[in-house]
């Protein structure tokens, strides 16, 4: 699914929209316990009741393609005759009519879900009748292409709060506010089939993680019997190793500020020309900038082997993944420095006087700890109090 089509089914789960037919509910205690099932109707809640309901639904379908929301595909053979398949097959044409396919679910998530503390476990069946797009990008509102049948599955946390004093306002008293449990938003959950093309795509589904660092590989082996994706920090901490150990001493730092910013450009690239299918890039991508770089071509053939080796044969990642395009850190033992990554340019590695130095550029004002400070030509000619006072002491 690319971003247009996750948006497209996102905005269907707020009030008025009635896409959402039939929830039904689990609570799992401390000791994976089906403690409690339920089916809350969105049309007999609160409206306040109904909007915090939908909204954690919602959250399921959040954060960025390839490290929150991952695409999962099916083999055909499972398609065809799988029980992970019919059971979510099930689940979706009966809109959760079926007892024992909900049960199912439910216990086969808890006997697998490697979550902290109790959860409550969210199922929603729905259907959307899917606007007609012409060939101009004009949606009709009143011309349905197709209907769209989906569940989706959200896994949140249940959070303890502590005691507090608490003013209230019917009263005008301050009392005792007792501990209470609170539903968190979602940890994982999934969306089946996927919605590829704006029409359900019963080879796929898409996933759903809160963390880039663990996307809960157990329960997509429970739920969809698929090879866990790495999580995003994985894929990154991967990248890294591959760039050090085939570039050794030639991964210097103009070399690894070219990768970085040869992988940020095509991010921005991607997004300022409103591409819809997702940004994906090769081991060539990052051949050819370490060859610009002038990277000697025995390294640059290790990097090709290496990468294969640890993303397999043709591996395509998200660039997202594998930098952060929000920051920009150069760290030692003792120091640690932060840039706008949109201004790498202002430090070099240097070697002065036979000692590596990092040099940083300052063209405007520099603060210490929020006091403007001025540079050593810049310092009034006459010594300071505190050197003064040190030759008087001398003297």
């Amino acid at each position: 699914m690319n971003e247009k089509e996750t948006a497209e089914i996102r905005r269907q789960f707020r009030p008025g929209q009635n896409v959402v037919q039939h929830i039904r509910g689990c609570y799992i205690n401390e000791k994976r316990e089906v403690v409690t099932e339920f089916s809350p109707s969105l049309a007999l809640m609160e409206e306040s009741e109904a909007e915090k309901l939908l909204a954690i639904l919602k959250k399921t379908l959040s954060g960025t393609l390839g490290k929150n929301l991952v695409d999962l595909s099916f083999a055909t053979s499972q398609v065809v005759d799988s029980e992970e398949h019919r059971l979510l097959s099930s689940l979706r044409t009966s809109g959760l009519a079926d007892d024992e396919a909900v049960h199912t679910i439910f216990t086969r998530i808890a006997e697998s879900a490697q979550l902290e503390g109790p959860y409550l476990i969210l199922l929603a069946s729905g259907k959307y009748d899917v606007p007609y797009r012409a060939k101009d990008g004009e949606t009709l509102e009143d011309a349905s292409s197709e209907v769209y049948t989906f569940l989706l599955c959200s896994l949140c946390p249940i959070k303890v709060t502590k005691p507090a004093l608490s003013y209230y306002a019917a009263q005008n008293e301050f009392h005792n506010r007792r501990e209470d449990w609170l539903v968190s938003p979602p940890e994982a959950g999934f969306l089946f089939p996927a919605f590829d093309g704006r029409c359900a795509n019963l080879y796929g589904a898409l996933y759903y993680t809160k963390s880039a660092a663990d996307n809960h590989p157990e329960l997509i082996d429970a739920l969809f019997r698929l090879e866990p994706p790495a999580p995003a920090d994985e894929q990154r901490e991967n990248f890294h190793a591959v760039l050090a150990e085939s570039l050794g001493d030639a991964c210097s730092l103009d070399v690894a500020q070219a990768v970085h910013g040869k992988l940020c450009a095509l991010i921005e690239d991607h997004k300022a020309n409103h591409e819809e299918e997702p940004l994906a890039i090769s081991g060539e991508t990052v051949r050819q900038t370490l060859s610009a770089c002038g990277v000697e071509e025995e390294h640059v053939a290790a990097f090709e082997q290496k990468f294969a080796e640890t993303f397999g044969e043709g591996a395509e990642l998200r660039p997202q993944n594998l930098v952060n395009t929000k920051q920009y850190e150069l760290r030692t033992p003792d120091v640690t420095i932060r840039v706008n990554p949109e201004r790498a340019d202002l430090v070099e590695a240097r070697v002065i006087d036979g000692v590596r130095c990092l040099v940083i550029r300052a063209e405007e004002g520099v603060e210490l700890n929020g006091l403007n400070v001025h540079w050593p030509d810049e310092q009034p000619a006459e010594p300071s109090p505190v050197a003064a006072g040190k030759e008087e002491k001398k003297s």
